[in-house]
């Protein structure tokens, strides 16, 4: 377990450093407007990852709110009991539900731009197939549907390493002798490990999917979404607030 501890000391003080922070959101709209142009010149090699049916796509990435829900609810559970607050915890889960929905409106705008504005196609004959008016209809039909689709996995990945990297800064303010510190700190690990996941598939959209500016606006998305929350909203007295900050703990231990 010392060695876990380690780890998990030197991810934290990653995370603490005040650059790691603020540059960590630009680093997915830098990654979409690169990959971006290496797709367009076509300078990127076809690989594992240029295959949807990758199976990180379909085991992680296509249901990649299911994987952050499951890891950060218990770890926001056992957190905030260490802090015995049940406001504390109540303030968390009420993070996470807003979070969700920005999710669910979010995708499902998405899914509702690109019905509006496609058309379904017999990819055999080029004829447009008039009357199936939404993708799912579409392709249950064995056709192809054509539209301005917005990039949900720019979206879901940005937006949900973000959420994580604000959660779990938490755990620099948990005492260090808990009877779940170990669950606490498998969970860290578990979290820290999946914003490494969708990062690196992130960057495999970006250079092998969508259009540019289907990429950027799904990222975009995922960056206003963040900072509408954590970094407006949760600042102001009626909302979840932030998690407990290391500032905040120095505060009330000199008080």
């Amino acid at each position: 377990m010392a060695a876990m501890d380690v780890i998990v000391e030197r991810l934290m003080s990653v995370w603490r450093i005040p650059a790691v922070r603020q540059s960590f959101p630009w680093l997915f709209l830098f990654m979409s407007l690169l990959g971006s142009i290496l797709k367009e010149l076509d300078l990127v090699p076809q690989s594992y990852f240029s295959s949807s049916k990758n199976f990180v796509n379909l085991y992680f990435v296509k249901v990649s709110w299911g994987w952050t829900l499951l890891l950060l609810t218990p770890f926001l559970l056992f957190s905030s009991s260490d802090n015995q607050s049940r406001s504390a915890l109540f303030k968390r889960l009420l993070a996470l539900a807003v979070a969700t929905a920005v999710w669910y409106v979010c995708t499902g705008t998405f899914l509702y731009i690109e019905d509006v504005t496609g058309s379904c196609f017999d990819s055999k004959t080029a004829s447009i197939a008039n009357e199936f008016t939404s993708k799912a209809a579409c392709r249950r039909a064995g056709f192809h549907w054509q539209g301005h689709d917005i990039s949900g996995h720019s979206f879901i990945l940005s937006y949900s390493s973000l959420l994580i990297m604000e959660e779990i800064s938490a755990m620099t303010v948990l005492k260090k002798v808990r009877l779940h510190r170990t669950l606490l700190n498998l969970l860290y690990l578990a979290l820290n490990l999946i914003v490494a996941t969708w990062v690196w598939m992130f960057a495999c959209t970006s250079v092998y999917f969508h259009n540019p500016q289907d990429k950027l606006l799904g990222t975009a998305c995922g960056l206003l979404g963040w900072y509408l929350t954590y970094r407006y909203w949760y600042q102001k007295p009626f909302s979840p607030g932030l998690p407990p900050q290391r500032q905040e703990k120095e505060q009330k231990q000199r008080a």
